[in-house]
């Protein structure tokens, strides 16, 4: 049994006590409490503590800084159960509490994985060029279950996903313009795909571009390729061979022959 005979504010957290202690040898530093654990117990000078009392101050203790750690966390964004969970073992916080404390966010409805799936969703929308199914799997890496993120892709309208896919494939286009018009709509697509755009939506963007290219602006665009290659293989190749490689290249490149016969006749000599 021992003796509490003196309380103490910390300096510097002036919401957490020190706990002074007798056991029989004299007044020692005990243990620290925050102010609500304080409040709890009633803790004041002269009273009597057990072990199990002083351990439970300890335990209740432990668990009240563990769970004003999570609210911290919270304070910053919304968080999805299992960022929390993780938060708190990264804090090396004990198996028990962190499950005391994801039931108590849940009653005080500070944690909800659907609306947090929600609010990211509508967040990303005004603030990335993410499609939908990137958005899936960044709710599914951050714990959300496949239903609660398949509700809240909802929020992504095929209006919305088109609108801001043919923006990215406009700005695309023009970023683009010293490459085949033909290699230029593939980079779409395939932009657009790993974006995460869902390929009905995909599809209307590419049946809603320009249909068909600039003549100048092809022109250009191999005149600039061919001449890449012509400067590549000029030093190892001559006549036939460096023509067939430049017409090679040039195909790949998603330019017609007839355009590639021009540049060939009018660049590469022999």
């Amino acid at each position: 049994m021992a003796k509490l005979t003196k309380i103490t504010t910390q300096k510097k957290h002036k919401s957490r006590y020190n706990i002074f202690l007798d056991k029989g040898n004299g007044e020692e530093y005990g243990f620290s409490v925050d102010e609500d654990v304080l409040v709890k117990y009633r803790l004041q000078k002269n009273m009597e503590l057990d072990d199990a009392l002083i351990n439970a101050l300890i335990q209740t203790d432990t668990l009240h800084k563990s769970y004003t750690l999570a609210i911290n966390y919270l304070s910053y964004r919304m968080r999805s159960e299992k960022e929390i969970r993780d938060y708190l073992k990264d804090k090396e916080t004990d198996p028990e509490h962190i499950e005391e404390i994801i039931s108590r966010l849940n009653k005080e409805r500070l944690l909800d994985d659907q609306e947090f799936a929600n609010s990211l969703v509508r967040t990303r929308i005004m603030t990335s060029s993410k499609g939908p199914l990137l958005l899936k799997k960044e709710l599914l890496d951050k714990g959300v279950s496949a239903v609660k993120a398949d509700e809240a892709i909802t929020h992504y309208s095929f209006d919305k996903q088109f609108e801001k896919a043919m923006k990215f494939a406009e700005k695309k286009l023009r970023n683009d313009g010293r490459k085949s018009y033909r290699q230029q709509v593939q980079n779409v697509q395939q932009t657009l795909m790993q974006k995460g755009f869902q390929g009905d939506v995909v599809q209307e963007v590419l049946a809603n571009l320009p249909e068909d290219e600039d003549e100048d602006s092809e022109w250009e665009a191999v005149v600039y390729q061919g001449e890449k290659l012509l400067r590549k293989f000029q030093s190892k190749s001559e006549g036939y061979e460096l023509k067939q490689k430049i017409k090679s290249g040039l195909y790949r490149k998603g330019f017609s022959f007839d355009l590639i016969d021009r540049f060939i006749d009018e660049y590469v000599v022999g």
